[in-house]
């Protein structure tokens, strides 16, 4: 059986790209078939995998234009000649699942959303400060891209969601089912330290991720606030930030962990449609403040594994980072919850249900046949 593994992009290291390194330890000689990749910004061991890329990385100024390509990237996905291949995984937010298999190939979408800027478009445009004349014809655009989204989604055999959240966009855009199977976790070994004083946040530092709440929040209360990791909205985060607040920039994975252990509490602000990193901080024992929407209502236990606000404001977030002073949890219990989200859980299910979906292909040639 030929495997073939196709992601939307390869520019940016996130929690779908965590999921594709899951999906590639199932078949760790699949080529990835991907828009674009850029090595200098991805981990070093990608360099090993067989990526296969299309047109647009030839297209000059494809590093900071991308965005620009946005109608471009239905026709390279469908431009990937996959028609040897037996099976298709497709992790996508975006046009990943767009591609067009074989006749008898079996195609299963991880969907981590259908993509949030064509059905979201008011929102996104808000959230990523798209103004001017961009912002009249971007509408007009992603009128196309919908269609496209509808038309292509006929490809996927079998959908697997990331949420339940995700399963219900699933169902109200493309009409279909989905299987839900959380994203992998990694669990390193739990090492108990005692609880910090320090808050912590962090991710890719773009618009949609609302790290201007915690900011406003923290220094308007004068909690100590450290934020790891980079992106476009850093340096207008940092001019909204008191000095108590400090950016660590890009940290390693071992720094990461030990920040999470140290920690208060993690913030998370956004409405995420499943959201990894605050089940990292839990793997350490350590609670969450999070957003009471979206994926964090699937994953958080209000009152066991951390505490919600309702508001998608800095006034909400204040109010309940002052209530937190008082919270009391129990660090084992809150390990305990994110070892259920853990990689080998991932990969059992996934393995389940791909067998699944290959014995309904091996029937559908049996009934030729008869």
């Amino acid at each position: 059986m030929r495997v073939a593994i196709v992601h939307d992009y390869l520019n940016q290291y996130g929690g779908a790209e965590r999921v594709l390194e899951a999906l590639h330890a199932l078949y760790p000689t699949a080529p990835v078939f991907t828009s674009i990749y850029d090595p200098e910004v991805m981990p070093a061991y990608y360099r090993d995998w067989d990526i296969r890329t299309s047109f647009i990385q030839r297209i000059p100024g494809w590093r900071r234009q991308f965005r620009r390509y946005l109608l471009l990237y239905p026709t390279a996905f469908e431009s990937f000649n996959l028609s040897s291949y037996d099976l298709i995984l497709s992790s996508s937010s975006a046009f990943a699942k767009g591609i067009i298999p074989a006749t008898d190939a079996i195609h299963i979408c991880y969907c981590h959303t259908p993509m949030r800027f064509a059905w979201r478009t008011s929102d996104y445009i808000e959230r990523e400060g798209i103004k001017g004349l961009q912002a009249l014809l971007l509408p007009f655009a992603l009128n196309y891209v919908r269609l496209w989204d509808v038309s292509s989604n006929h490809r996927v055999d079998g959908f697997v969601a990331n949420s339940y959240e995700v399963a219900g966009r699933i169902a109200r855009y493309y009409g279909r089912n989905a299987e839900v199977i959380p994203p992998p976790v990694d669990l390193p070994p739990y090492n108990p330290h005692p609880q910090g004083t320090f808050y912590l946040a962090g991710g890719r530092l773009i618009p949609y991720k609302r790290i201007e709440l915690i900011v406003a929040a923290c220094t308007q209360l004068g909690l100590p606030l450290k934020i790891f990791g980079d992106g476009r909205d850093r340096s207008r985060l940092e001019r909204l930030a008191g000095s108590n607040v400090e950016f660590l920039g890009w940290v390693d994975e071992a720094t990461r962990h030990n920040l999470f252990a140290r920690c208060r509490a993690y913030i998370f602000p956004g409405e995420e449609d499943f959201g990894i990193t605050p089940l990292e901080a839990m793997a350490a024992g350590r609670p969450v403040i999070a957003y009471g929407a979206g994926g964090a209502l699937e994953t958080i236990r209000e009152g066991v594994t951390g505490r919600f606000f309702y508001e998608p404001d800095a006034s909400s977030l204040a109010q309940a980072l002052l209530a937190s002073q008082n919270d009391r949890y129990d660090p084992l219990l809150i390990r305990r919850h994110a070892e259920s989200f853990g990689r080998d859980i991932f990969l059992a299910r996934m393995r389940h249900f791909i067998s699944e979906l290959l014995e309904l292909r091996q029937e559908r040639r049996l009934e030729r046949v008869r």
